[in-house]
């Protein structure tokens, strides 16, 4: 797809996951949003995948490291036809396997259960690193939030994949400055992040995270080092009320602040 047939799709997906978390009462909306320009470009223009057989060897890996923004990524999959688009009304429902976070065991296209945060870069390491010693055509990306580069089990995974030359290796970070009940900087403030990711010998590219004409070239950025994309996103991005609101990261809109949503997603379609 192009820059504009991926916005579209963006747009569509940030409809659908609005009305997912409002249906079901509950869900982490903001970071989801934030988030959705990127998924749309990885499924939908740069990820080598086969919805009819997704565990076909060499297909490209994604590992959505902040699992608690599993609904953007269930929806994602759906369309891209990983599952049916009707199932999404089955999120967080009694005995659905759209749960809260994602299970490989049960949602075809997962590649492994995140949640836990600090787990999804050091899992992606391991797949990248099995790639280069079987000489694999597959490549592996990653996304993790800012504020989840909090974890050590992240940076010793950045030493491993600058130790063993990881070209095959993306990871982006969902740089939205707002974590759980805080702004980054009021908390462990990891930023600047491209400086440290340098330090540790990674290939480093800054971007508009929300900004699709940004987003395709440097996820099909290939070289000899790791790679790392921090994009800079808007937590809630779409949705005036939401943006850059940290009470957002873990909230449900009331009747009137969906219909609101609604109305400024739909003009954009």
């Amino acid at each position: 797809m192009q820059t504009k047939e991926l916005e579209r799709v963006a747009r569509q997906i940030r409809r659908r996951d609005l009305q997912a978390v409002y249906d079901a009462g509950a869900g982490h909306i903001g970071g989801e949003m934030s988030a959705i320009d990127i998924l749309a470009a990885l499924y939908f223009r740069v990820l080598k995948v086969y919805p009819d057989e997704p565990r076909r060897a060499d297909r490209d890996r994604f590992i959505l490291s902040k699992g608690h923004t599993a609904c953007a990524l269930y929806i994602t999959l759906a369309k891209r036809g990983f599952f049916p688009e009707e199932e999404i009304s089955t999120f967080l429902q009694p005995h659905s396997r759209l749960n809260g976070h994602p299970n490989c065991n049960k949602v075809p296209g997962v590649e492994t259960n995140t949640g836990p945060l600090g787990h999804g870069l050091p899992v992606a390491v391991g797949i990248a690193t099995a790639g280069k010693l079987t000489c694999a055509d597959y490549h592996t990306y990653v996304m993790t939030g800012d504020g989840e580069m909090q974890e050590g089990s992240n940076w010793e995974a950045i030493m491993a994949a600058s130790q063993f030359g990881l070209g095959n290796l993306t990871l982006i970070i969902d740089h939205n400055r707002f974590q759980q009940g805080a702004a980054l900087a009021d908390t462990n403030d990891v930023a600047p992040l491209r400086p440290k990711l340098e330090a540790f010998g990674w290939d480093v590219t800054e971007i508009n995270g929300n900004d699709m004409a940004e987003i395709v070239p440097a996820l099909e950025h290939r070289g000899s080092r790791p790679h790392c994309i921090v994009a800079h996103t808007n937590k809630g991005h779409g949705i005036s009320f939401m943006q850059d609101r940290v009470d957002w990261h873990h909230k449900v809109p009331n009747r009137e602040q969906y219909e609101q949503a609604v109305a400024e997603l739909s003009e954009a379609l």
